[in-house]
């Protein structure tokens, strides 16, 4: 019996090689890989003594030869292939055993283009492909957690069919995976003709958006924004599809505030959302927006949690916290609360997430477009009166939380908190209704607020409620074919409006 053993990542290669030779198998190897065998006692037997062909090119070419993938592709119940073997000295090659080279890992620390491109393996993934076609007589590994798996089964006698197809679709979607990440390396087209992805399991979920559903959550590769990809669970119960969709939510709008933010998010919506000096002051005031829709919802905060926030938060229930750390105290008083999920992210406060394409899947298909990471074109006031600066930066934090908010949507807001969040309405002028009806709902006056439409007011109607609401400046991106009859009204209501020239839908 022959195997073939040829990898990047040496974890576990040893002892199964051994476990191998115990069973009898000769080995046949490569450069590396060959000297960590013999360093360990181990037999092995030199591509290039099998082959008697030198390794050459620095390595460019060593596994590529009749010898090698005539041994491992020709078909044992095929009487021409064996008799085409036998007369050219090739022995059947039972299993084998390669990892490729690190080009993922060594692109995402950061290299030059030649050093990406000397780390595309070649012979690797032909190896594998090779093996992976012609399943039913080869045993292929590419995942060095399987060698316990399969070690096994030969110690019992053998591979069984199921197995080796399993290995051979393992294989294929791995060197798919391979040539995706060089393929996106490489290309310059944002939008090419045939568009590769691939992404790596981080794990399976309790179940997806309704428990009859089966999920799971992958993560691109080269991801470093953080994010929940890069999250880690310090506490509380499994994630579910929701939960990973709510804190993504409330991570993007928390990471707009460069000031000490927390926002609450419930159904992918922001129920509210705050700034101050103190982290339990932002807390309290995002909290007061909407402290009934707040039950059971996600806290994202852009500073680690401090204990007297912590002794807050566990005074109500919520799903999940996220933030850029903890403090101890804040910690031991989080996790008196069983079930409650806590993760932590990198920090971000201040830092911009990478400009990564955004995918909306559709039955039959996918959308891609750039992630909206703007937040307006140009500030113009278009009415009579100007706003105040105070107006002024209670237009923009309505906007930035608004940009988050599922559409038809306005925010009333003061310059440091949301004061009532009008969602996902059909009519925008219910989205106003709405935001006010919420803000009396919670106790908070709407008079002397700025608001913030996600789009442009087709009609004057949405500004006739913001104005009994006691609204004093709107912001909006502008571009209805009925702008002026929409400035006119905020004019008649002396209400200053700015145009910020960019939409922000939220489908």
């Amino acid at each position: 019996m022959l195997a073939l053993i040829s990898v990047s990542d040496k974890t576990g290669i040893v002892e199964f090689a051994k476990g191998l030779k115990e069973l009898g198998y000769d080995i046949i190897s490569t450069g590396g890989t060959a000297k960590v065998l013999r360093e360990s006692g181990i037999d092995v037997i030199d591509v290039s003594e099998y082959t008697g062909f030198p390794e050459m090119m620095d390595g460019r070419v060593k596994t590529l030869h009749p010898k090698i993938h005539a041994g491992i592709l020709g078909l044992r119940n095929k009487e021409e292939h064996m008799r085409q073997m036998e007369e050219h000295g090739i022995k059947p090659i039972d299993l084998v055993v390669v990892n490729l080279y690190p080009f993922e890992q060594t692109v995402s620390k950061g290299c030059s283009l030649e050093e990406a491109i000397e780390n595309i393996d070649i012979g690797g993934p032909t190896l594998l492909r090779s093996a992976a076609k012609n399943f039913e007589s080869v045993v292929v590994i590419c995942n060095p957690k399987r060698y316990n798996e399969i070690l096994e089964k030969l110690r019992k006698g053998s591979v069984d069919l199921e197995t080796r197809k399993m290995l051979a679709a393992e294989v294929f979607m791995h060197t798919a995976h391979y040539d995706t990440i060089i393929g996106n390396y490489l290309k310059e087209e944002k939008f090419p003709t045939t568009l590769n992805l691939t992404y790596e399991k981080v794990q399976n979920l309790r179940y997806g958006e309704n428990p009859h559903q089966e999920a799971a959550f992958y993560k691109e590769p080269f991801v470093t924004d953080s994010c929940l990809a890069t999250a880690e669970q310090l506490h509380g119960k499994e994630l579910s599809f929701n939960n990973i969709l709510d804190m993504d939510s409330a991570l993007k709008l928390v990471k707009e505030f460069d000031e000490i933010a927390c926002v609450i998010v419930k159904h992918n919506n922001p129920c509210g959302a705050a700034i101050a000096d103190k982290q339990i002051d932002a807390y309290r005031k995002a909290l007061e927006t909407d402290p009934i829709s707040a039950f059971g919802g996600i806290i994202a905060f852009n500073t680690p949690v401090e204990e007297e926030t912590a002794q807050e938060i566990i005074k109500r229930f919520y799903e999940c916290v996220i933030a850029p750390g903890y403090s101890e105290k804040a910690l031991e008083v989080l996790k008196t609360k069983k079930k409650l999920r806590l993760m932590k992210v990198p920090p971000f406060r201040g830092k911009k997430d990478n400009k990564s394409l955004e995918i909306k899947r559709v039955v039959g298909g996918i959308l891609i477009q750039d992630r909206d990471q703007e937040l307006y074109k140009e500030l113009k006031v278009v009415t009579n009166r100007k706003p105040t600066d105070e107006e002024m930066k209670a237009m923009i934090f309505a906007l930035k939380v608004c940009k988050h908010v599922k559409s038809n949507c306005v925010v009333y807001a003061k310059q440091d908190r949301t004061i009532g969040i009008g969602a996902g309405q059909m009519s925008r002028v219910d989205s106003s209704v709405i935001g006010a009806m919420k803000a009396k709902n919670a106790g908070l006056d709407t008079k002397g607020t700025a608001l913030a439409s996600d789009a442009f007011f087709p009609f004057r109607d949405a500004v006739d409620a913001a104005a009994e609401a006691g609204v004093t400046a709107i912001i909006q991106p502008g571009g209805s074919i009925r702008d002026q009859e929409v400035i006119d009204a905020c004019n008649e209501h002396n209400i200053a409006m700015v145009f910020s020239g960019m939409r922000h839908f939220n489908h």
